[in-house]
């Protein structure tokens, strides 16, 4: 028996609050309530519940009408003043927005021109990769180190050539004087028998 009448008086405490809370919260949201503060809905609210009733009609203070037509207008100026305000906005962040494009338009092409010319080499006037000005210097380097080879082996095959001539010409020049020495010898030896001869055919007389 005691547990239910407790539970009675907290339920009808609770069903208290409530009603006291909702009362006093539609007291709060009247007193909240006025013509010429808060927004247009209060203000609206505000002349519905103030004004007169009859049957599903509401006589409504011409006053009121007039106010409510003059805050309602006001609002609705500020509301296009702000439009305006911020299409203004709008319109010049799409000029900054045009602007920004066109400037990095500019500096990409003026990046891929500086990357072109970074990447390119010009020689005899002709503009040609980085890749390919490379691989022709280093054919023209090949080619004129494969020359100096070259020559360096033709001017050591022709001073092996001369040494060979000059030795075989003093050879030669030694064979030479050899044998003009011996036909020396052998005049002299044919020109003494000669002689010889001579003085004995004149001795015979």
């Amino acid at each position: 028996m005691q547990p239910l009448k407790t539970l009675s008086l907290t339920l009808i405490a609770c069903l208290f609050f409530v009603v006291s809370n909702a009362q006093q919260k539609s007291s709060d949201e009247e007193e909240t309530l006025s013509l010429t503060e808060g927004t247009i809905d209060n203000q609206f609210e505000y002349v519905i519940q103030k004004s007169y009733s009859y049957q599903e009609f509401k006589n409504v203070k011409k006053t009121w009408l007039y106010q409510l037509k003059a805050h309602t207008l006001d609002s609705l100026k500020a509301i296009q003043n702000d439009l305006k305000t911020t299409q203004n906005t709008v319109d010049s962040l799409a000029q900054e927005i045009t602007t920004l494009k066109s400037n990095l338009s500019e500096t990409k092409l003026t990046l891929a021109e500086t990357n072109e010319e970074k990447d390119n080499m010009a020689l005899f006037g002709l503009q040609m990769s980085k890749d390919n000005y490379n691989v022709l210097m280093w054919s023209i380097i090949g080619a004129l180190f494969a020359l100096l080879l070259f020559f360096i082996y033709r001017f050591k095959n022709s001073n092996t050539v001369t040494k060979l001539a000059k030795n075989s010409l003093m050879e030669t020049e030694e064979e030479f004087e050899e044998h003009r020495r011996t036909a020396l010898e052998r005049e002299q030896k044919v020109r003494r028998q000669l002689q010889d001869e001579i003085n004995k055919q004149k001795s015979i007389k």
